[in-house]
């Protein structure tokens, strides 16, 4: 099994778990959250991130971060390995983290790509009637 670590800006990480509670409660135990506040440093965040990681105790760990470039992901890019039993893939939302809940039993490989297609198929642009009055 696949371990899940999310990293996201205060309380996104934390809503993100109530969410997968709420749909997917027996899969969502395998989530680890981390809710990164304004006075954590990169160096802060990658250190919370790896005890938890290592209390999960998952050889390969997916971590899905909310914004590339900001702090959770900077510090998540640290966490990645050569041997590739660490994967990050920013840009978090529900159908991303849905799929990677119910797919955590695949390899790391499989996962990233499963969660990267639930993360473009679940933006949806919903038509809008022709006529202006109808909307």
């Amino acid at each position: 099994m696949t371990g899940l670590l999310l990293i996201a800006h205060a309380p996104l990480a934390s809503a993100l778990k109530a969410v997968a509670e709420h749909t997917f409660p027996h899969c969502a135990t395998q989530l680890s959250v981390l809710d990164v506040t304004a006075e954590m440093s990169a160096d802060d965040v990658e250190q919370r991130s790896r005890a938890l990681m290592l209390q999960a105790g998952h050889e390969d760990v997916l971590v899905l971060t909310d914004v590339f470039g900001a702090t959770p992901s900077n510090a998540a890019q640290r966490l990645q390995d050569a041997a590739g039993h660490v994967r990050v893939l920013s840009g978090v939302n529900v159908p991303m983290l849905w799929r990677s809940l119910c797919y955590a039993h695949e390899p790391l490989a499989a996962l990233v790509q499963r969660a990267s297609q639930g993360a473009t198929q679940g933006v949806v642009l919903s038509d809008l009637p022709s006529n202006p009055a109808d909307r």
